[in-house]
């Protein structure tokens, strides 16, 4: 099985229209469109599964840069998602300078103020 990056499709593309682009090519496992989680709307790309890794690189060959619904398809192998190091995703893990303190910020001693005229 071989998992297809397809970019820059227009947003009003369906499931069912890469199905049928992508079943000249041989056996359509499972088609994705990624959407937005907010709004629900397509992002623009998709992942389709194709049974036979042969029918994929077919596909790639004669669907990338094709125009397809008035956009420049891009299509490839799907990378894997890479793994996530294990950063924290407190504030404190930004770059936070006074996460450099030994005693932490709420333990720091405060500078005088010291007016400026």
């Amino acid at each position: 099985m071989k998992n297809l990056f397809v970019g820059n499709l227009p947003f009003s593309t369906t499931e069912e229209a890469l199905r049928i682009l992508f079943a000249q090519f041989g056996q359509v496992q499972r088609v994705r469109i990624m959407t937005d989680r907010v709004t629900q709307r397509s992002r623009g790309f998709a992942f389709v599964e194709m049974s036979q890794d042969e029918a994929a690189q077919k596909a790639i060959a004669a669907l990338n840069g094709r125009d397809f619904e008035g956009r420049a398809l891009k299509v490839n192998d799907a990378l894997p998602n890479p793994e996530r190091s294990g950063r924290s995703s407190s504030p404190r893990s930004w770059g936070d300078k006074r996460s450099d303190s030994p005693k932490g910020y709420r333990e720091s001693v405060r500078q005088p103020y010291e007016p400026r005229w």
